[in-house]
């Protein structure tokens, strides 16, 4: 098959290796050129617009890493938009606010294209391999054409409803893997000031039914971490989780619902993306955690007052 394929980021090129590897050939387009190399080296063709991926292509994937970077890629000069859509199928598979991608539908749609939305859930590696999980929002129709490339990508992949639900449904699940990474950050703080080893505290904390699928894989990354030695790793990054966890808080306020525990995570996330820890992963968020609870003085905190 015949892909065009939009942002060669970390996701984006591990996307576009095991598309290529499963026979189809793309034609990419990368907002910094440079940072396409890999994947013209594996054998794709660069062009120079957005637009100028449907020259060849009548299904095109566009992943970035926020709203505004997405209204860029459709809406900018030369942007996706600017192209004759008719017949053509674009597939929206970055994590954005619904609102966002039922405004791109729109628009899409306007021009005669088909437009459906399918966040995934996973890192680098998971997309490497093709064991991303797909939340797909659109027309069955639309769902149905863009299947065959979705089950390439996916171990899962699931139609949850119509434009915005995709992404409602992405950021729902992103919530309680952030959420847990502050509160395992929290508890290597307390077993550190209670003397426990530090390894051990992490191989039991792994080893309990309060651990996340991911704990495992990354707990050795932020003992590395808290003593000094930083993973060159990167799945996801804590920018990344800061925008993820901002765009929760401002979708639960537009549903009218509370969420007390992703808006104290957010805090954290921003907090930590805003120096040096922006670009490590997301799972190191407990290592600087640990690592804020040693520079508090000691002595009860006290508690905050309104």
């Amino acid at each position: 098959m015949n892909i065009g394929f939009c942002g060669t980021g970390r996701m984006g090129a591990a996307m576009c290796l095991h598309l290529m590897e499963n026979k189809n050939k793309l034609t990419v387009w990368n907002r910094t050129a440079r940072k396409a190399k890999p994947v013209v080296n594996a054998g794709a063709t660069l062009v120079k617009t957005p637009a100028g991926l449907f020259a060849e292509n009548d299904i095109v994937i566009n992943i970035v890493i926020d709203d505004k970077a997405a209204k860029a890629v459709y809406e900018g000069r030369d942007g996706l938009l600017s192209a004759n859509l008719k017949g053509k199928l674009v597939v929206e598979m970055s994590t954005l606010m619904p609102d966002t991608t039922k405004a791109l539908e729109a628009k899409v749609r306007a021009k005669g294209g088909t437009f459906l939305e399918c966040p995934v859930g996973g890192s680098v590696a998971p997309a490497r391999s093709g064991n991303l999980l797909g939340m797909a929002g659109g027309s069955p129709a639309a769902y149905k054409r863009a299947l065959p490339v979705l089950e390439t990508l996916c171990r899962r992949v699931d139609r949850v409803g119509t434009v915005g639900a995709g992404t409602a449904m992405k950021l729902a699940i992103n919530l309680p893997l952030l959420t847990y990474f502050e509160a395992l950050g929290e508890a290597l703080a307390i077993t550190e000031k209670a003397g426990v080893k530090r390894s051990l505290a992490a191989d039991i904390l792994a080893d309990s039914s309060g651990a996340a699928k991911v704990a495992p894989a990354r707990i050795p990354w932020i003992i590395d971490a808290i003593g000094g030695k930083i993973p060159k790793e990167v799945g996801f990054d804590i920018a990344g989780a800061a925008k993820d966890a901002t765009l929760m808080s401002k979708l639960a306020r537009q549903f009218g619902i509370d969420v007390p525990a992703i808006n104290a995570t957010k805090r954290a996330y921003v907090e930590a993306a805003s120096g040096p820890w922006g670009g490590r992963d997301f799972g190191l968020l407990s290592a600087w955690r640990v690592l804020q609870s040693k520079k508090r003085k000691k002595g009860p905190v006290k508690p905050r007052t309104r």
